[in-house]
């Protein structure tokens, strides 16, 4: 039987079964679970369902100690704001999750947990705070804002609303109907026994204020709702003008900040339509505890559906007690999860090894908008004058063009200064969260499949709308389809298939009882199990049919994604006489310039001085033969034997011309090749990363006599070796901390994680001359990786600075760039656990 039928056969047979699975699914909410999320990462809180049109809620809050605090709104996590640090502390995914904010300019400390109920359609946050210092004074002005996009209503449930110029005394609620969520209403209850008096200059007339929330409603445009900053500051600033001049104040002698900066007790809208506002924001103050006279001060925010009248009203009380249960749940979890070993056991590291797993799950976001591409722009090295570019060739507008909107769920690497969708970092994300929540990340994994379009092709930046390009700089706005990425969407797929082989090696150990239960998927949740059900996690592990039914969908697109690759980061080989096994294996980085190929991932490292048509790239070659492994793997799980055939006839011929082409003798390293001024191929060897790649992805034999020297290379203090992990280049180089010094020294982890990842799978544990040496290295490297990102011993990097980082300093081991860098950093998890 072809491949052909047979494929058409089995997608048949899963579309059956897992028709009722999905049935299942969804009597079980598992898309409740993943509906409401802290999916606004770009924001320091901030909550949205997975959905284009959606309630999207955020915080804002400046310090009442002085008069400049107002100039500083903390809104969007930005570096310049200087806080002392923001860390999920606990973050389990999909129902809860608990943020410090510590705002050492400020004097304040908040803490903001999230919960969902059991059914996932409602939730609840709760904000509070308190004084870093008791000694000194802590005053802050929080603000709680609301928006609904798309059709729909919110509305504050108060009378005459426009009579409460001096604020709202008591709780708020505010009710809404859209076509996404029905009828749902929204309370914010302050907690019993806070002080909030201030008594400041001028409190005699600002008295009839005392104890009251300020409030603004405003009518934004759809899709403009995240702009809602610049409106309540244009508020709160017209605000403050108006009490300076209606009350005579002179300019030496204002107000108390707290009287001053406050908003306008008024609803607005935009332009003469006078619609509804669609965005409500509520104001209040938390005064500290010690000199400031307050206490530990505190709000929560209910969102509950009304559709259905389903469930008990949430109460200060019961969230207090749910909340306390879902830590100790959680932590639970956290060390059956990622067990460490006895040298990473204390306090300090389990704390540790939770924020940065918390922050990298705390930093997925649901982006959705269009995005900027140019389909007819190449650089002038791009085209080799071959069939293939004449096949691809581009008849549609020139220069960039706006593209339909997408949508995609995925993890960020820095939600300061990278809070969107990479394509390269995402692929080291997913082995974490997938050790955490298997379906999570297969969630995460599909999404960014779909986005994959008909020729194969997928960004490697995803920049979704006008939200997201206002933190990226215009020139890296528009994306390219001729340009790649280092395909590591693929080491997702590979992870998920070595843990569904695990499970299916413990189900047959465990004997043929509920195997039939197992095929059909129906013996794992029972119907009525909540949406927070610990079944979810694993559903596509404990179900083979949907395992099977979830491969075979991404498979096509994923296949077509292969094919890009290998259509248009083809490299030559007869047009310059090298002689290789494979007469077509050989590979080329697109969108390369003088100095960079962003594309590799490695921005800087060095290349051949000068660009050339008829440049192979190692690693590259690496990726395509790690890719075809993949593929394999995939066909191999679900029957696909023709396509096995082929996938193995490319591995084969890529790891021979591996040897063949990129092989230095004389520099004894894998090197890029270029063509010199004499038209000849030449090797360009700059020891560092890209020499490791044959190795990293574990392309080469244990037994190989090159394994020696790439060993040698990875552990010699004069070419990579640092106590604080591999350098990125030879300290030897003459380019080693040059120019931009990006990936020219600096110390990554995710490529210490891959160096790891192979040592510990395959050069420390098979038999050959080099197998003694690669376990020396694996467990003074890991040492030394995890000690400097935790605590080093003279800087305490992390507790020092309350942040892991983009890079490390190649030298001191120092954080750098980037921060807080909670992305492929976080897989110092994995390292401490050695779960790779």
């Amino acid at each position: 039987m072809g491949s052909v039928i047979r494929r058409a056969l089995a997608l048949f047979a899963c579309a059956l079964v897992a028709a009722s699975w999905t049935t299942v699914l969804a009597q079980q909410g598992v898309d409740q679970s993943l509906l409401w999320g802290t999916y606004r990462p770009q924001l320091y809180h901030g909550v949205r369902a997975r959905l284009p049109k959606s309630l999207m809620t955020g915080l804002m809050w400046f310090g009442l100690n002085d008069y400049k605090g107002f100039q500083e709104i903390r809104h969007t996590c930005e570096q310049s704001d200087g806080l002392t640090s923001y860390t999920y502390t606990k973050h389990d995914g999909r129902r809860y999750a608990v943020e410090e904010l510590v705002d050492g300019k400020n004097n304040v400390k908040l803490e903001v947990s999230f919960l969902k109920n059991e059914r996932g359609d409602g939730w609840a946050v709760r904000v509070e705070g308190d004084a870093i210092d008791p000694s000194k004074l802590s005053r802050t002005s929080l603000i709680y804002h609301l928006g609904l996009e798309g059709l729909g209503s919110i509305s504050l449930d108060q009378d005459d609303v426009e009579s409460q110029t001096n604020g709202i005394e008591g709780d708020i609620s505010i009710s809404g109907s859209s076509a996404e969520f029905g009828d749902f209403r929204i309370r914010i209850v302050d907690h019993p026994d806070i002080v909030t008096s201030i008594r400041g200059n001028h409190h005699q007339v600002f008295a009839d204020n005392e104890g009251k929330t300020a409030f603004l409603g405003v009518n934004l445009p759809d899709g403009q709702v995240w702009r809602i900053k610049d409106i309540l500051s244009q508020s709160i600033n017209a605000q403050a003008q108006t009490i300076m001049v209606d009350h005579g104040f002179e300019p030496s002698n204002p107000p108390d900040p707290a009287y001053l900066f406050r908003l306008q007790n008024k609803v607005q809208s935009l332009g003469d339509s006078g619609a509804a506002a669609n965005v409500w924001a509520v104001q209040k103050v938390g005064v500290g505890s010690g000199v400031s006279g307050g206490s530990r001060w505190g709000f929560d925010v209910f969102f509950e559906s009304v559709d259905d009248g389903v469930g008990e009203e949430w109460t200060y009380e019961t969230l207090t007690q749910q909340l306390a249960e879902q830590s100790q749940i959680y932590d639970q979890r956290f060390r059956e999860t990622f067990t460490l070993p006895a040298e990473y056991s204390s306090l300090s590291y389990t704390k540790f090894a939770q924020s940065i797993t918390s922050n990298l799950i705390g930093g997925i976001g649901y982006f959705y908008g269009d995005s900027i591409i140019d389909r007819s722009f190449k650089q002038p090295y791009d085209d080799d004058g071959t069939d293939d570019d004449d096949e691809d060739a581009y008849t549609g507008p020139k220069g960039p063009t706006m593209e339909p909107p997408r949508e995609l769920l995925t993890a960020t690497p820095s939600r300061s200064f990278f809070p969107r969708g990479f394509y390269w970092d995402e692929g080291f994300h997913l082995p974490i969260i997938a050790d955490w929540d298997n379906d999570l990340s297969l969630e995460i994994l599909k999404s960014w499949i779909d986005l994959i379009d008909e020729n194969g092709w997928v960004a490697r930046e995803q920049i979704l709308g006008d939200e997201a390009r206002s933190k990226v700089p215009s020139e890296f706005q528009t994306q390219y389809p001729s340009y790649a990425n280092p395909p590591t969407l693929p080491m997702a797929v590979t992870g998920y298939i070595r843990r569904l082989k695990k499970t299916e090696q413990r189900r047959a150990e465990g004997g043929a009882a509920g195997l039939l239960e197992a095929q059909l998927g129906l013996g794992q949740l029972p119907l009525q199990e909540p949406a927070s059900s610990p079944a979810l996690v694993t559903a596509h592990l404990d179900s083979p049919t949907l395992a099977s039914a979830y491969l075979q969908s991404i498979y096509p697109s994923l296949r077509r994604h292969y094919q890009w690759f290998r259509r248009t980061q083809r490299g030559q080989l007869k047009e310059w006489g090298r002689r290789a096994t494979s007469r077509v294996e050989a590979y080329r980085w697109r969108g390369r310039t003088e100095h960079h190929v962003l594309t590799s991932g490695l921005d800087d490292y060095p290349r051949a001085e000068k660009p050339h048509v008829g440049e192979l790239h190692v690693d590259l070659m690496s990726w395509m033969g790690f890719f075809a492994r993949t593929m394999r793997e995939v066909a191999e799980y679900l029957g696909e034997e023709d396509d096995e055939i082929e996938y193995r006839r490319h591995e084969k011929g890529i790891l021979a011309n591996l040897e063949d082409l990129h092989w230095s003798e004389d520099e004894q390293a894998y090197c890029d090749v270029t063509v010199n001024d004499d038209d000849e191929s030449e090797f360009v060897c700059h020891k560092g990363y890209i020499s490791l790649f044959p190795l990293l992805l574990q392309h080469v034999n244990a037994t190989s006599p090159h394994l020696g020297a790439i060993l040698d290379l990875i552990s010699s203090p004069d070419q990579l070796w640092s106590d604080y992990g591999i350098r990125s280049l030879s300290v030897s180089h003459p380019l080693f901390g040059q120019g931009e010094d990006y990936w020219r020294g600096p110390i990554w982890i995710q490529m210490n994680w891959l160096t790891l990842k192979a040592l510990k799978e395959k050069y420390a544990v098979e038999e050959g001359p080099f197998q003694e040496k690669a376990k020396d290295i694996y467990a003074k490297l890991r040492h030394n990786v995890v000690k400097n990102v935790h605590k080093r011993a003279e800087s305490q990097e992390f507790e020092r600075t309350g942040y892991v980082w983009e890079q490390y300093d190649a030298k001191t081991g120092e954080g750098r760039r980037s921060h807080p860098f909670t992305g492929w950093t976080s897989l110092v998890t994995m390292i401490m656990t050695e779960r790779y």
